[in-house]
């Protein structure tokens, strides 16, 4: 559960072995959840759907996460990425990130996901999962191994996943395809190439208040989707199938590491991501919107009719690359300077139609569905936005005392343009232009073959996310952040141990808001500070065991008051929202003649989740339970193994984590005199309840 690490900047990270005990329903966040520096929200245990990252005070939003160098979805769309079994390694590096790496919103850090390098020898593998809420899942891999004596090798990938919801009614399905290609030439250059296909269809949740969650907590009255359709009902709204979320997800990554000379070499990772689909909400009725609406044959809509709202995208590329030159100046110094560019444009519309008659939502492009205003305009609001953005960086990396001296300094600058244009019902047009200097340094130094200390500075940016922006009419400003960390390492044959402190100064502080059919929406929060230290502690195997244990303190502050329409919000001073003061973690490992197994805890304490702090979610702890048997080799079967994969071990009723940021739950007196109302507060994730995994798997 924790590797050596030598680099000059925090690093966690697990590898294929933990992963490979993990239930394969697993993702990117599910294995680095017992990490020092994380707390996961996870709304569902099939891997179908994606959940939440929080990050010492930040969360996914904050954090570059990226798959083999390439940037990936937020950690609610994660899973659409890659399947576990073609996930290597993930490593996380809290507070900094690769200056070459294709992001730059990584206050919080960077989450890298690596996939799976084909091996020599053809064969490949497969499992069967069969769990909790009728879920299955079928996975198979097959691999060509070298071809001929091309230096080529490949593999293909396909799972198949089908869950019932862990709460209500509905149903979830993921099917997924992922393509892995490996090239080495003799002088030590390597080609890797990785993409993959996503198609899944899933009940939308709905996401209880603290009222909602206790009602349930204590009489066990469900607040998710039902199974009865009644138009003429108030529940309507809450029918499973007039709730469904309908993705394809295609994602494309090449890296390519050329040796030019002994002194030269030249990197190029292109990449390409892109989705389309819809999620469908229930709208109401003309009657309770105070709408008119007419069919595309002129016929009036029922003011009784049931209808359908979509936040709905179409064919939407990120295209970019990242160009890097390296130069051996001296057996000291390594100069390397390179390029990115990034187009990432989001055409997506929020179309009012009419519900089926069965109550499911109706596709986009279902023309007897399709609603008009009375003067024959289309109800719809169509939004295109994105950002081209150039950056250039240049870093050195200096060894000097037999290489126990390390120095990285480098400077990253972008320049970013920036637009949001809306057509339909509504229609305007924003746009800008920005820039941003980044400049990274980090030093370490081994005293021996036991100790190292390091430190690292840098500055980071963010701009709002294209797809964030559906619900603005005026862009946000861009956040900047200085992150400054220092720890140390220690290991020996009996443990290792890392211990890092850190500052992040923010301004400008983009935060989250949930809109209620899986989209996002993104404002500026003001000024923050955050501080704190982590520190992480694993054994060596002793007596077939290895512990693990971390803890990690925050403290974070808002600076300023936040702006609310012509005043602002009193929250100067107080505690930031979603930073707990506490976190901690302990794991077991246990492997021996055949047999292995693993336990983690996780602690995550009290915190704020309203920006004026007048609501509170309570501390809680999750738990999971990993256990199995490798068998000897069987005919064909090269590893056959069972494995049990447990989670929520207690059935406890928590809270997790917050949909997004809300500004109070009580009434509240704003700086200018006036009274800001109470309402519902912050929305919640729940953790789903008690699950059971059982997989048999194998190569061959």
């Amino acid at each position: 559960m924790m590797r050596v690490e030598t680099a000059p900047y925090a690093v966690q990270s697990v590898g294929k072995q933990y992963i490979e005990m993990r239930s394969p329903t697993s993702t990117g966040l599910d294995v680095v959840q017992n990490l020092p520096s994380v707390s996961i929200a996870m709304p569902d245990t099939s891997g179908i759907k994606g959940g939440a990252l929080y990050m010492r005070g930040f969360t996914d939003a904050d954090t570059a996460l990226l798959l083999d160098g390439a940037p990936a979805s937020l950690a609610a769309y994660l899973q659409q990425n890659v399947d576990a079994e073609n996930i290597e390694t993930v490593t996380m590096t809290p507070g900094s990130s690769p200056i070459d790496a294709p992001a730059s919103n990584a206050t919080a850090g960077t989450l890298d996901e690596r996939t799976y390098t084909p091996g020599k020898k053809a064969g490949g593998s497969m499992d069967f999962s069969y769990g909790t809420n009728n879920m299955s899942r079928e996975f198979v891999r097959l691999e060509s191994g070298e071809i001929g004596n091309s230096g080529v090798r490949s593999y293909i990938s396909v799972s198949n996943t089908h869950a019932r919801q862990w709460m209500g009614a509905g149903t979830n399905r993921r099917t997924h395809v992922d393509v892995g290609l490996f090239k080495e030439f003799t002088n030590g250059s390597t080609v890797k190439f990785f993409g993959s296909w996503n198609n899944s269809m899933f009940t939308i949740d709905a996401y209880p208040d603290a009222k909602t969650f206790y009602d349930y907590k204590h009489t066990g009255n469900g607040y998710n989707r039902t199974d009865i359709w009644d138009r003429n009902s108030t529940s309507a709204g809450n029918y499973w199938q007039g709730n469904i979320d309908s993705w394809n997800q295609f994602f494309v990554t090449t890296q390519a590491h050329i040796i030019i000379n002994k002194r030269v070499s030249f990197d190029l990772s292109p990449y390409f991501a892109t989705g389309f689909g819809w999620d469908g909400s229930s709208a109401g009725t003309p009657a309770s919107t105070g709408a008119t609406y007419y069919y595309g044959n002129g016929q009036k809509v029922d003011a009784s009719a049931p209808l359908s709202t979509y936040w709905a995208q179409h064919w939407s590329p990120q295209v970019g690359l990242v160009a890097k030159l390296g130069y051996d100046i001296d057996r000291h110094n390594h100069l390397s300077f390179g390029y990115w560019y990034e187009n990432n444009a989001v055409d997506y519309f929020f179309p009012t139609m009419a519900t089926q008659g069965d109550g499911r939502n109706a596709k986009t492009n279902a023309a007897a569905y399709k609603l008009y205003t009375a003067d024959g305009q289309e109800a719809i609001y169509t939004y295109n936005a994105g950002y081209e953005l150039n950056s250039f960086f240049v870093e050195d990396t200096a060894k000097y005392f037999d290489d126990r001296l390390l120095v990285n300094a480098g400077f990253k600058y972008i320049m970013s343009n920036y637009w949001d244009r809306a057509s339909g019902l509504s229609q305007f047009t924003i746009g800008a232009n920005s820039t941003a200097p980044l400049p990274h340094l980090s030093v370490s130094y081994k005293f021996d073959t036991h100790s190292q200390i390091y430190l690292n500075a840098e500055g980071d940016f963010r701009q709002p996310s294209p797809s964030q922006l559906s619900a603005s009419t005026s862009l946000p400003k861009n956040q900047y952040s200085i992150t400054e960390q220092i720890g140390y390492r220690y290991n020996n044959r009996y443990l290792t141990l890392d211990i890092a402190a850190f500052n992040s100064n923010i301004t400008n502080r983009l935060l989250t808001t949930y809109l209620p059919n899986t989209a996002y929406a993104v404002s500026n929060a003001g000024n923050q500070t955050i501080r704190g230290f982590d520190a992480m502690i694993a054994g060596r195997d002793f007596h077939h065991f290895s512990p693990y244990a971390s803890v990690e303190y925050l403290h974070g502050t808002f600076d300023s008051n936040i702006p609310y329409g012509d005043t602002y919000l009193p929250t100067k001073g107080k505690q930031s929202i979603l930073t707990p003061r506490v976190l901690a973690n302990f794991g077991l490992t246990y492997s021996n003649a055949g047999f292995f197994g693993n336990f983690s805890l996780h602690y995550t304490g009290p915190q704020s989740v309203t920006l004026v702090n007048d609501q509170r979610m309570p501390g809680f702890v999750t738990n999971t339970l990993a256990l199995g048997y490798h068998f000897k080799p069987l005919y064909f079967l090269k590893t056959p193994t069972f494995r049990l994969n447990f989670s929520n071990l207690t059935g406890s009723i928590i809270r997790v984590g917050t949909t997004g940021i809300t500004n109070n739950y009580r009434s509240v007196t704003l700086l200018d005199g006036s009274t800001l109302a109470g309402g519902s507060g912050a929305s919640f994730y729940v953790l789903p309840r008690f699950s059971m995994t059982g997989t048999i798997s194998s190569d061959f």
